[in-house]
């Protein structure tokens, strides 16, 4: 490996030879970006043991990997914000005192890497140079972070030169923990479980992760930096770092492009929007595009337009239940190039996982490399997963069939509309408008979905998510909110119109009401007709509703009964729901922005 440097930046240089010091890994190695790279990482984890080469001829270049089964998903009781005050941190987040924190992971850092390489990853959230995106430097022990954030970001020496000799870049230093001794192989996935941390350090713009190799613990271009630490940033830089889709539509008679970004909270469809396929009654007049499927940062610009970009390169898609009836274009991404993580092993060198397809296979050799049937039960009788419910496939974005020719435009993409969403199976409509942004703001701190289950907790219980980041907040929920707020004055008059939409209604029996899917490009071209001045809607207590004639039923039938039942807006089970509302509000305490109780207000009002 070379040791010359590639670059003059001091401070990073500076800032590379203080965690050496720290770390005292056995080698340092920058990494490039090349191709040749990534087949040395791809063959390096194949010979630790933790990954397998899959069939060329099924998946061309593409791997499996296994985990240690106690390192497999978010750490959430171990992700801090470290902010300088406690308060700064809000109730949606764990704070960690800074300087007890950082004291603490820095007797877990030294020395930690002995036995291992230091790989530097310089890489760019979004596209590289784009006037939208940053850079952020990773430390890591770990050629599985080096090959994944090689498909998730855009890594290496062409975002050294961007950088330059002074460029503002976001500090990542993450190890497994566990040092080698002299001739020792360690184990084939390292961590340390007991000494996870994932810590945010939003005024210094640093990231320090110990203990985890595993997802967004470890690739701290994710959630760490797109959503934590951008937020902040965006917060003090006028723009938004948000869990969002962002998908285009263009209508192919008149051949106007619209943009829309989207955001729902786990198990509401956010995959499936983003990678939507119309039906066969709407495939001549729409095309739909993919730009994102997770986060969207986006930016008012000089000329009055709002542009958003996709920061990430990839998907980091859940595999199980994905499959060619669910999501086909998400299939075809992970087709070649894909890292596979915690998923099964098929008898011909591919990969399977729950929902993949109706059948499952006579054999498998499960997440855990053990033998596998669909007989396979554990010592209390209960079925075997062949895969683990977080198992996961790190794609390439330029994979999917759908990616929108402008997703690496450095300028980003003009959004119209901002949806909102989440599953409501009682009381929500299948799309409405906000009266005006601060309305959609409300919809938006509001949002969330209900439980499904007696096990998840009381069935119909609301649980809130505001903007689907209640997770990934970087700062006071308060504030956060303020700053929507005050980004809609920014915007002006051109800010997107706000949506909320709920494909999860149901009928007293337990009946969908909505087909979902495909279908959902009904609500979508109802939404673009608003956004085009073209759309009629009615008022109602939640917003600005279609009517039955208002949306396209060409090769639907849909009765009118459904269609009521459907948009049908009050009773009771609203009413009370929306009251609940104010648990959510009252915790955010002083810090509640006085537009957003008044929003409450007033719909209790209205609904009353």
């Amino acid at each position: 490996m070379s040791t010359t440097l590639p670059t003059n930046h001091k401070e990073l240089i500076k800032w590379v030879e203080e965690w050496t010091s720290i770390l005292k890994p056995d080698a340092v190695y920058w990494c490039d970006g090349s191709e040749d790279e990534d087949k040395k990482m791809r063959q390096a984890m194949v010979d630790s043991g933790v990954a397998v080469w899959l069939n060329p001829e099924k998946r061309p270049n593409s791997l499996l990997v296994r985990s240690d089964p106690r390192d497999v998903a978010r750490v959430e009781s171990r992700t801090l914000i470290c902010s300088e005050k406690q308060e700064d941190a809000g109730p949606t987040n764990q704070w960690g005192d800074p300087k007890e924190t950082r004291a603490k992971l820095m007797k877990l850092y030294e020395g930690c890497m002995k036995g291992r390489t230091l790989y530097v990853i310089p890489f760019s959230m979004g596209p590289v140079g784009s006037p939208i995106a940053h850079i952020g430097v990773e430390l890591t022990d770990s050629a599985y972070v080096v090959a994944n954030m090689r498909i998730m970001t855009r890594i290496g020496t062409k975002v050294l030169e961007v950088l330059g000799d002074d460029g503002a870049f976001v500090k990542c230093v993450h190890s497994v923990g566990v040092p080698l001794a002299e001739g020792e192989t360690g184990p084939a996935w390292p961590c340390d479980p007991e000494n996870t941390y994932i810590t945010h350090y939003p005024e210094a713009r640093e990231i320090l992760s110990f203990g985890s190799g595993y997802g967004g613990n470890a690739l701290l271009g994710k959630k760490c930096f797109a959503l934590r630490i951008a937020s902040s940033m965006a917060r003090e830089e006028g723009w938004m770092a948000e869990h969002m889709l962002i998908l285009g539509v263009q209508n192919k008679k008149t051949g106007k492009k619209n943009y829309v970004t989207a955001a729902f909270p786990s198990a509401c469809g956010k995959t499936n929007f983003a990678m939507l396929i119309p039906p066969a009654e709407m495939a001549d007049d729409y095309q739909i595009f993919t730009v994102g499927d997770d986060i969207a940062w986006i930016k008012p610009q000089p000329d009055g337009s709002v542009r958003a970009i996709n920061p990430e390169a990839g998907w980091f898609g859940v595999a199980p239940g994905t499959s060619n009836d669910t999501n086909p274009m998400a299939m075809e991404s992970c087709s070649k190039d894909t890292i596979f993580t915690n998923v099964a092993l098929t008898d011909d060198g591919d990969v399977w996982w729950e929902g993949m397809t109706k059948e499952e296979p006579a054999h498998l050799i499960d997440w855990k490399g053990n033998e596998w049937t669909p007989a396979t039960v554990d010592a209390n009788g209960k079925k075997v997963l062949s895969s683990h419910p977080n198992a996961r496939f790190t794609a390439p974005a330029c994979n999917c069939p759908t990616i929108d020719p402008e997703w690496e435009n450095p300028a980003g993409v003009k959004i119209d509309a901002f949806v909102f969403g989440g599953r409501r199976m009682r009381d929500i409509p299948l799309v409405f408008q906000a009266y005006n942004w601060q309305h959609g703001v409300f919809l938006g701190a509001t949002m969330g979905s209900e439980q499904t289950a007696a096990a998840e907790g009381k069935v119909g219980q609301l649980r809130n998510d505001p903007m689907a980041m209640r997770p990934f907040i970087g700062y006071h929920v308060g504030d956060y909110l303020k700053h929507w707020l005050d980004m809609g004055k920014k915007m002006g008059e051109n800010r997107p119109a706000v949506f909320h939409v709920n494909w999860f209604r149901k009928t007293e029996e337990g009946k969908w009401l909505w087909p979902g899917f495909g279908q959902n490009m009904r609500v979508l071209e109802w939404i673009l007709n608003r956004c085009n001045g073209t759309g009629h809607a009615v008022e109602t207590a939640l917003g600005f509703s279609p009517v039955k004639e208002d949306m396209n039923w060409n090769g639907l039938e849909f009765t009118d009964e459904d269609w009521d039942a459907l948009m049908k807006v009050g009773g009771e089970t609203l009413l009370e729901t929306v009251k609940g509302n104010q648990a959510l509000l009252d915790s955010i305490g002083d810090k509640l922005p006085k537009d957003i109780q008044a929003e409450q207000d007033l719909l209790i009002a209205r609904l009353s």
